[in-house]
């Protein structure tokens, strides 16, 4: 009964978000919900494009639900070409002691992440072979967000480039509203969530915290956050929820 009632919230959340679902969608979604105890609030699942996607987040939960034993990771380097940023990993997740294992493979490269995380792909490859593995573990039927292409994860074609802001003035302008209100106003006008937004602006900055960002870098983070918002809201959301859960320890 409990689970029903959290399918029946998750449903009236779902619709909040997207809008009115097609029947299969919403079966889909108290499925889930109800077979494998994922939850929409917290970001185990995402609709995107008319289908529903499990998260690494909602993935590594339910390992941690069902007391998974272990999960091995090894670099498969006979498919791997560093020069050209080009990785492959297997991942073998263990459900008890007495496992032989379920073996999940994921590969990424510049083709086939989203433009804005290049040079990620080696943590990408990784992470899609472990939620593979998952998947097959645990019986997920639907694919995982992390293991789309860049076509589906990301804008297409080439990153955005950075729009030239004048010089900033003194008084923290650069000719027009503060990058703080810009970014603010992207926040508002998209419904974006503020604390995933500056999870995101630290990783794209390349720092721990954001104050030890230049004002370039978050001028730059302020405007490819409003391009992405403008050509793929659903895309922005898949990568800022790829930031829920806690961070502490994260390598």
């Amino acid at each position: 009964m409990k689970r029903s009632v959290t399918a029946g919230k998750d449903v009236r959340l779902a619709k909040r978000l997207w809008g009115e679902l097609s029947r299969p969608a919403i079966t889909t979604l108290k499925q889930m919900i109800e077979t494998h105890s994922f939850s929409l609030p917290v970001g185990d699942l995402l609709y995107l494009g008319g289908s529903w996607y499990v998260t690494h987040t909602g993935l590594l939960g339910l390992a941690r639900r069902n007391r998974c034993a272990g999960i091995h990771v090894r670099l498969a380097a006979a498919f791997c070409d560093p020069t050209t940023s080009r990785w492959t990993f297997e991942a073998t997740v263990y459900k008890s002691q007495g496992c032989r294992g379920f073996v999940g493979y994921g590969d990424a490269d510049p083709s086939n992440v989203s433009p804005l995380v290049h040079g990620a792909e080696l943590r990408i490859a990784e992470t899609r072979a472990v939620n593979r593995a998952l998947r097959k573990a645990y019986g997920i039927g639907i694919c995982s967000v992390e293991e789309l292409a860049s076509s589906a994860a990301g804008p297409r074609g080439s990153a955005p480039e950075a729009k030239k802001l004048p010089p900033q003035q003194a008084n923290g302008n650069y000719g027009g509203p503060k990058v703080r209100d810009r970014l603010c106003q992207i926040i508002r006008q998209h419904q974006l969530d503020p604390t995933l937004v500056k999870a995101y602006a630290t990783g794209f900055c390349g720092v721990k915290t954001l104050c030890e960002a230049s004002r370039e870098q978050v001028e730059n983070f302020v405007t490819h956050l409003g391009d992405w918002a403008e050509k793929d809201r659903n895309a922005l959301l898949c990568q800022l929820n790829s930031y829920l859960g806690p961070k502490e320890g994260a390598a």
